[in-house]
This record gives structure tokens, C-alpha cells and sequence, in this order.
């Protein structure tokens, strides 16, 4: 069974980070497993329009404005009329969001329940329940996914944080965890210092990221070990704290900041370390430290939300989020990498290799997908139903309107006069699809007739 997937975000490429190639990723796999897939995402700078990637990806840069942190403004209906065209000259029939942090996915699959669509979610975050952000965050992740078909968590207790704040059945939920591409990301000895210790640090300098407990770890671990080195790559608003330590205890020779790489380079950064150092305060799935363990370097890593399951455990030193407990993992590192305790690089690789896969990952994926596409097309009253449950009853209002608006574009913008867009296969191999029939034949046939007249 084939597909029509719309992968929906905020957060794509040019932007870096783990959800952008996740979604990169997957929508590759799954275009190689015969899928139609495009991704539908804001505009970046001059980058609006439509773009093609790799095998004939096809991103949709929404000319919509940023309204906070690469997110859009979240109003519904300012962008309604361009996603239902883009949704109906695709002919899409399964709508993927991805981050609960992204508006436009949120709306995105909204639309598509209200046009008949199916809709998955995956999760890539963790959430609190105590602050006021969290709190109005959850809320709104409860709206959204009251009517969703069924959600996608990185990790077990990804699920179970997502179950608890947005109240989703847990039989909804499936858990399909990142991976890396192991063909890139391979060991290379050969490009590592034998005389000094590299410590590779690869993140956004953020403060989820721990980044002031990485300054403190910084100028401690090179006063006690003159032979260690620090390679920084990333940026963000923490930097200047890294800046002013290494500014203040004469550090220039000894921590390097790269600033922002692109994921192509992070590699060749990689393979020149020998130690990684992950400081997340809070994460469902770091596919940093998988990339580290793949090109073979020992990975120190806070004992954080899904972290401990994902890399085994004499592949990775985990400790808590302080101090003294990651100096205690990094000393140990060193110490075992000194006395060549340490499994070499092409084990380390190996192992990773064997324990995530994208081609894997893709499959699992195409099981949620059939799963969903065997469900019943869920009507209006039960639409609104399912949103009583989350006690926000003004939003019902928002819904209607959003559904008024479509039966007038239904008028204004018939179906039948929308341009549909050409599929692109390999030679001699139609592209077969599960796509629901947008219009009837004889009534567009009679339309047509009436608008030439």
C-alpha cells in the first residue's frame, strides 16, 4: 500500500537540529519505499516557494512570517487557504506533524481532520507540568491531538511524558526512536591527535542544553589535565558564556568554538575527538550522542529522560545533570581511554550499525501509517466531540469557523479547477496510491461545462 505523505513543520532544513533530520531522513526512506512524500514547512530568508531536494523531494516554503523561535504565529485561518490547496494539489492522504513546538504542524492537522485526512504526530520533546509555559503548552498539545489518529514518541519515556500532559489514549501511541546514518557517520583513527585528549561537543548553546554546567566542566577539566582539548561546534545565545571562560583562564589555544556547522560537517568534526560530552538538562532522544558512538568516540552524557535508552550501557558514561558528577564521568572516561580500556572505534560502529537503522525506522513508520489508513473518516460532530474533552470549549467556536471557511472555498475554489500536481517515478514504474477521490467525476465534468458557458 502506497501513500500520499505531507510531512509538516516549522523546523526544516536550512535550519540545524535533530527534528529537521529526522524529517529529512524519514521522508527519504520512505520516498525509496514508493511513497509520494513533501514537506510543508515556513519560508526561510529568500528561501519561498517550492524546492526540490534529493530523489525529488518536494518542500513547500510557506511565505507565512515567523512569529517566535522559527515558529508561525498560530491563527488558523491565515493560512487555511494556501495548506488546503497545497493538501488538494497534492492529493495527499496522510498528514505527519512533527514537534510539539511547531504551530504550523499543529494547524496543518487540523485542517487536513476537517478535509477528511488522517494525521499522525510524533512528539520529539520532553515537557514539565510545574511552569506556566509548560502548562499552557500542554494544554494546547491536549487540542491538538484530541482528534488525532494516532501519535509517534522517540522514546518509552517520551510516551509516557506525552500520555501524562496531553491526556492521549496510550493504545494511540506507538514508539519509534531516531537513528543515524551509519554510512556517513564512520570512524576514521587516523584523523586524532596521539599526543593530546579531544573532548567534542556538538549542540546548540542553549540553556536546555546545560550549557552552564558545561562552563564550569570546561575550566575545571583543563586545569587538572593539561593534555585535554575541547572542540565546540554550534551556536546560540550561550555562547558568550563560553567566550568569556575561555577568555578568562587563557583557554584560546585549548577551546575551540567552530559556531554553526552545517550536519554535512559534523563527521569530519567528530572524527577528530576522542571523548563526546552531552550536557542536556532535558531530552526525549539525543541522536547526537549515536552520532558520536558511531564514528566511534566515548560518549559522557547526563542520566536524562530518554538518553538511558539509547545507547548501551558500556558505550556511553552516564551521569546525573551536576557538576561534579560529570567531572566523576569524564575523569573515568579519560582514565579508561589512557589505560586502553576503551572498545576501538570499528566496534563502536559496528554495534550502532546493528541497533539503528533509517530503512528500519521507515518500516516501523509504514505500519503506523497502515494502521491509520484503515480507520473510518471521522465526521464533524465527532470531530468536535473529541475536542469537548479537553474542557477548552471556545475552541469548538475556532473549529466550526475553520470548517465554514472551507465549504466557502469549497464555492469560491472548487476542487476540480485546482491544478493537480504530476507524480515523478522511476522509469517504467507507475506510482500506485491509496489517495481518496477529491471529486466525482460527473459533477466536475458539469462544472466545467457551466463556468465555459
Amino acid at each position: 500500500m502506497r501513500h500520499r505523505l505531507c510531512m509538516a513543520s516549522d523546523f526544516f532544513y536550512p535550519n540545524m537540529g535533530g527534528v529537521e533530520e529526522h524529517i529529512y531522513s524519514l521522508s527519504q526512506c520512505l520516498i525509496a519505499r514508493g511513497h509520494k512524500v513533501i514537506v510543508l514547512t515556513h519560508s526561510y530568508g529568500d528561501r519561498v516557494g517550492i524546492r526540490y531536494m534529493t530523489n525529488g523531494l518536494k518542500v513547500y516554503y510557506l511565505p507565512v512570517k515567523v512569529f517566535y523561535n522559527q515558529c508561525v504565529l498560530p491563527t488558523m485561518v491565515g493560512s487555511l487557504p494556501l495548506i488546503r490547496y497545497i493538501l488538494i494539489r497534492e492529493r495527499i492522504t496522510i498528514i505527519h506533524g512533527h514537534s510539539a513546538f511547531s504551530a504550523l504542524a499543529h494547524e496543518t492537522m487540523i485542517i487536513g481532520r476537517l478535509l477528511g485526512l488522517r494525521t499522525v504526530f510524533t512528539d520529539h520533546s520532553l515537557f514539565g507540568f510545574a511552569d506556566a509555559s509548560a502548562v499552557i503548552t500542554n494544554k494546547f498539545l491536549e487540542i491538538s491531538l484530541a482528534d488525532c489518529h494516532h501519535c509517534i514518541c522517540v522514546s518509552h519515556t517520551g510516551k509516557e511524558n506525552t500520555v501524562l500532559r496531553a491526556r492521549v489514549n496510550c493504545s494511540r501511541v506507538s514508539v519509534i526512536p531516531n537513528a543515524v546514518d551509519t554510512a556517513v557517520f564512520t570512524p576514521d583513527a587516523a584523523q586524532r591527535s596521539a599526543e593530546k585528549i579531544t573532548i567534542v561537543i556538538v549542540s546548540r548553546l542553549v540553556y536546555r542544553k546545560g550549557v552552564d554546567l558545561m562552563v564550569e566542566i570546561i575550566a575545571e577539566i583543563c586545569s587538572r589535565y593539561p593534555e585535554v582539548n575541547f572542540l565546540i561546534a554550534g551556536d546560540g545565545p550561550k555562547r558568550g558564556l563560553l567566550e568569556e571562560v575561555r577568555e578568562r583562564c587563557s583557554l584560546q589555544e585549548r577551546v575551540t568554538l567552530l559556531g554553526s556547522q552545517e550536519h554535512s560537517a559534523v563527521r569530519n568534526i567528530l572524527v577528530k575527538g576522542h571523548i563526546f560530552l552531552n550536557t542536556s538538562l532535558t531530552e526525549a532522544y539525543c541522536m547526537a550522542i549515536v552520532e558520536a558512538a558511531s564514528c566511534g568516540l566515548q560518549v559522557v552524557s547526563t542520566r536524562v529522560g530518554g538518553i538511558p535508552e539509547v545507547l548501551p550501557p558500556d558505550l556511553v558514561y552516564l551521569t546525573e545533570p551536576d557538576v561534579p558528577a560529570l567531572l566523576d564521568g569524564l575523569e573515568t572516561a579519560i582514565s579508561d581511554l589512557k589505560a586502553k580500556k576503551c572498545p576501538p572505534p570499528e566496534e563502536c560502529h559496528r554495534r550502532v550499525s546493528s541497533l539503528y537503522s533509517w530503512t528500519d525506522i521507515a518500516a516501523r513508520t509504514e505500519n503506523v501509517y497502515k494502521i491509520v489508513s484503515q480507520e473510518p473518516t471521522r465526521r464533524l460532530g465527532l470531530q468536535l466531540k473529541s475536542y469537548i474533552k479537553s474542557g477548552v470549549l471556545p475552541f469548538l467556536l475556532v473549529i466550526s469557523l475553520c470548517y465554514i471557511i472551507l465549504q466557502v472555498l469549497e464555492w469560491l475554489v472548487p476542487r476540480d479547477l485546482i491544478d493537480i500536481s504530476r507524480d515523478y517515478a522511476s522509469p517504467g514504474e507507475p506510482v500506485k496510491t491509496t489517495s481518496i477521490c477529491l471529486i466525482k467525476p460527473k459533477k466536475a465534468k458539469k462544472k466545467r461545462k457551466a463556468r465555459t458557458s
